[in-house]
């Protein structure tokens, strides 16, 4: 996979983002089930998380990594030191014809389906360096916009983005989790319009 070069987003050479490799799949699995296990805790069924397959996620990352099925689907790890602690996964988005047609923005489209960071290395800014990785890499293959979904519960989450300028569209789903059912919104930011750097805490 062939990124175009950003800048590192910190001062120091411990702390980084950088496209994820496929021997890190492993680690990349270990951070998202650590961290599903935590925040998503009360959101979905105890079996899901506690049957949780790390090594068929990990595979499935293996392979996200290796083989991308086109150049807009992106896995980014954010390092401490050599330590993999948080990552994020873009795909181009798919619309079907009906939201499509109601699009007031015209251009690429892409979505964050995952960005986590390892709950025991929260708030030392891993999150907010993925995002911004994620959105300069966008902006440099001409994406227009970025959306990703939210448990509509998980207000700490929507705070991480609201912050960095993102909003909600007016879109939401219920997904069938074999409990209750779990309702997201959706959140989106335009890419033309400038970001300030104060905004990606």
């Amino acid at each position: 996979m062939t990124l175009p070069p950003f800048p590192r987003l910190t001062g120091t050479a411990d702390v980084q983002v950088r496209p994820a490799r496929p021997a890190e799949a492993a680690d990349i699995a270990r951070v998202q089930a650590l961290a599903w296990r935590t925040a998503y805790r009360t959101l979905l069924p105890p079996e899901v998380l506690d049957t949780w397959d790390e090594d068929s996620a990990a595979q499935s990352w293996r392979a996200a990594v290796a083989s991308p099925p086109t150049p807009g689907h992106l896995v980014l790890v954010a390092l401490e030191g050599e330590t993999v602690v948080g990552f994020a996964a873009v795909a181009p988005a798919e619309l079907d014809e009906d939201e499509d047609e109601q699009r007031s923005h015209a251009g690429p489209l892409s979505e964050i389906s995952t960005l986590l960071v390892e709950p025991r290395w929260g708030r030392r800014g891993h999150g907010s360096r993925l995002l911004a990785a994620v959105v300069d890499l966008a902006r440099a293959q001409g994406v227009a916009e970025l959306r990703t979904w939210l448990p509509e519960q998980d207000r700490t989450s929507a705070s991480f983005l609201e912050s960095a300028g993102w909003a909600p569209d007016g879109w939401a789903r219920t997904l069938d989790t074999g409990a209750a059912p779990l309702r997201e919104l959706r959140w989106h930011a335009l890419l033309d319009d400038d970001l300030d750097e104060g905004d990606r805490r």
